[in-house]
């Protein structure tokens, strides 16, 4: 894989605390996309400064990031994390080599490094989540942070959810379309400090997510 080109798309929205580790984390030839979605602590210039490609996507919500880092991307294999420096990139090889070797998907299945690290309303939320999925044949434990597939498949997909549903529609929709999907388990660690998570980091953030879920699941 050392000749290997890879995007790794990271949406951003006040992460300038975690960015300098993030991308320092990157394997050789991964490339970072760093997609800022309203970023008011100047996340997009440290970015940029740490040679980043930066793109801007005004439309809040992580699916709307998300997609717009897919459609800038350029290689064929594309990879998705969270800019937040809770997931270890050196997690990423693992899926990709996974893509290369034929799986349609790969995906991480969050390992906490400590107690404390997965709050209880959101790891709940999750293994109900991914509950669903099993019984409906995709054998996953988690909604997919850390993943890798090819390009042109992903956009060929069709996932239309532009906000906190866009991980569960993608695999979703990945089962319907009889895709081969491979899980890891990649470390799952605290986030850099100065950031907090729009999902996890309050019952709030987790009911809003959930609200997106059950929208996913409804279609």
């Amino acid at each position: 894989m050392s000749d290997l080109q890879v995007d790794v798309v990271l949406p951003c929205l006040d992460e300038a605390g975690a960015l300098p580790g993030v991308l320092a984390a990157l394997p050789a030839g991964f490339r970072a996309i760093v997609v800022d979605n309203g970023s008011s602590d100047g996340s997009p210039d440290v970015a940029a400064a740490l040679g980043a490609k930066v793109v801007d996507e005004p439309r809040r919500g992580y699916g709307a990031a998300v997609h717009t880092g897919l459609e800038a991307a350029t290689a064929d294999i594309v990879c998705f994390a969270d800019a937040d420096g809770s997931l270890d990139l050196g997690d990423l090889p693992r899926l990709v080599a996974a893509v290369e070797g034929g799986a349609d998907l790969a995906v991480g299945r969050r390992v906490p490094t400590h107690a404390g690290v997965w709050p209880w309303h959101a790891r709940a939320g999750n293994a109900v989540l991914s509950l669903l999925l099993r019984s409906r044949g995709l054998p996953v434990r988690d909604i997919a942070p850390l993943r890798a597939a090819r390009r042109d498949a992903l956009l060929g997909l069709g996932v239309t959810d532009r906000a906190f549903g866009y991980p569960l529609e993608l695999l979703i929709r990945a089962q319907r379309a009889g895709w081969q999907v491979r899980e890891f388990d990649v470390t799952y660690g605290e986030r850099a400090k100065g950031t907090k998570s729009k999902v996890s980091g309050s019952v709030r953030g987790t009911l809003r997510a959930v609200r997106d879920f059950g929208r996913v699941l409804a279609r």
